[in-house]
């Protein structure tokens, strides 16, 4: 599964607004949204503490396992 489509699925099961997830990790909203549309991808930094925002590993949400 690619990963903005996983972020995306995260996200929504978690009941937030992407406003409230890029407060969370401190990135700029708009950001958040190429994330989510495939447009960038994150850093490092920005997708080991979106890992930690949802409680999953990374190998998990770029997609390298189905186990969370």
């Amino acid at each position: 599964m690619k990963f903005h489509i996983r972020l995306k699925e995260l996200r929504q099961k978690a009941g937030e607004k992407q406003e409230e997830v890029a407060n969370a990790v401190g990135c700029a909203t708009r950001q958040y949204q190429r994330f989510e549309k495939g447009e960038q991808k994150p850093g490092f930094d920005n997708l080991w503490k979106l890992a930690d925002h949802f409680g999953v590993t990374i190998d998990y949400l770029v997609g390298r396992t189905d186990e969370p």
